[in-house]
C-alpha cells in the first residue's frame, strides 16, 4: 500500500544508452518455448540515445508486503517524457517495463525499501526504431541499472541480466556492458576482446516486422553451432571482413523485402575495396554498417564524401 510522501534531496544522472551491432548473427535452432537459439558477437558503440534521470524531491513511502502491485508502484514512482511518439500507452514502453520488472523483482525477493524516490526520466532519442541497433533494449537496460542505483536495491549484475532477459533478448548485453559472444536467446554472454574499430553506419528508412522475419520460409534456422573458443580464435573472420561460415541469416530475407535496405547495403559494398572491410546488416535490420580500416579513418575528406553521398542517413561511429 502507498502511504504518503516524504522529502528527499534532489539529484540528476545522465547516461548514454548505447547502440549495438551484430558482427554476425546465426540461428542454430528453434526452442520448445517458441524462441530461437542464436549465436552472435555483440559490439557496443559510442553512439546512442541519452537518458536523463532526475530524482524528484519527494519519495513515495510504501507498506511493503507480497500484495504490493508493481505496476501501480511504477505509476507512482516514474514520470517518463520524450517517449510519447514511441508508444501511445506508457505501459508498453520498454523504459516503463524495465522499471516495473525491477520493482516486481524487489517485491518478490522482499528487498524493496519502504521509501523510494520518485524519478523523472527524460528520453533524448537519437537511434531509429526497428533498425537492429538495440535502441529500445538499451533504454531498458540503462533504466534497470540506473534505478537499481538510485533506489539502492543492490541487485547484482547477474540478477539484473536475468531480469533483463524477461524484457527482451537484446537487453542483457547492455547490462553486461562490453563486447560479447552471445548464445541462447542472447542472455548467455561471454566477454570477448576485440581490436579498436570505427564503422560507417547507414540507417535506411525501412522496417520489417521481426515476427514476420522469424516466420519467413527462407530464413535459415539450422546453422551449425560453433564453440566459444572457435568464435574467439576466428575473430579475424568476422571483425573487419566477413568470411564463411560467418554471416547474418536475416540479410537475404530483409533485403528481399525492403528495397531501401538493399540499396544501403549495395552502397556500402561499393566502398569495401577502399575501406578494406565487409559491409553487412546488424540484427534483423534495417541498419547496415561497414568496418573501416585504420588507413581510411584518418582521411576526413573521404569519409565526409561517403556520408554525403549515402542514400540515407549515415554516421561515423566507434566501438564503445
Amino acid at each position: 500500500m502507498i502511504k504518503n510522501l516524504a522529502v528527499l534531496p534532489a539529484s540528476s544522472i545522465s547516461r548514454l544508452s548505447p547502440a549495438k551491432i551484430n558482427l554476425f548473427l546465426h540461428i542454430t535452432g528453434k526452442r520448445a518455448d517458441g524462441y530461437h537459439n542464436l549465436q552472435t558477437v555483440f559490439r557496443l558503440l559510442d553512439w546512442g540515445d541519452y537518458l536523463h534521470f532526475s530524482v524528484i524531491d519527494e519519495a513515495v513511502i510504501f507498506t511493503v508486503d507480497s500484495e504490493l502491485d508493481a505496476n501501480k508502484c511504477c505509476h507512482q514512482l516514474i514520470i517518463l517524457v520524450g517517449a510519447e511518439t514511441i508508444t501511445a500507452d506508457i505501459e508498453d514502453n520498454l523504459i516503463f517495463k524495465a522499471a516495473r520488472v525491477l520493482l516486481a523483482a524487489a517485491i518478490q525477493s522482499n528487498t524493496l525499501p519502504e521509501q523510494l524516490a520518485q524519478v523523472h526520466i527524460a528520453l533524448d532519442k537519437h537511434l531509429p526504431m526497428g533498425a537492429g541497433l538495440g535502441g529500445g533494449s538499451s533504454n531498458a537496460a540503462t533504466t534497470l541499472m540506473t534505478l537499481n542505483e538510485i533506489w539502492q536495491l543492490k541487485l547484482t549484475q547477474d540478477k539484473l541480466i536475468k531480469i533483463a532477459a524477461t524484457i527482451g533478448a537484446d537487453v542483457p548485453i547492455f547490462i553486461f556492458g562490453q563486447d560479447a559472444i552471445a548464445m541462447g536467446i542472447g542472455e548467455q554472454l561471454t566477454a570477448i576482446k576485440l581490436p579498436d574499430q570505427q564503422y560507417l553506419v547507414l540507417t535506411p528508412n525501412a522496417h520489417v516486422n521481426t515476427a514476420q522475419l522469424f516466420a519467413h520460409p527462407k530464413l535459415q534456422r539450422d546453422i551449425a553451432e560453433l564453440s566459444i573458443e572457435t568464435i574467439k580464435n576466428q575473430f579475424n573472420d568476422y571483425v573487419q571482413t566477413l568470411t564463411t561460415p560467418y554471416h547474418n541469416v536475416f540479410t537475404p530475407v530483409v533485403t528481399s523485402l525492403a528495397p531501401a535496405v538493399s540499396a544501403a547495403l549495395r552502397y556500402l559494398q561499393g566502398l569495401e575495396a577502399q575501406a578494406l572491410g565487409t559491409a553487412r546488416m546488424t540484427g534483423s535490420g534495417s541498419a547496415v554498417f561497414l568496418p573501416l580500416d585504420a588507413s581510411v579513418v584518418t582521411d576526413k575528406a573521404l569519409l565526409a564524401k561517403w556520408i554525403e553521398e549515402a542514400p540515407c542517413s549515415a554516421y561515423l561511429v566507434r566501438h564503445l
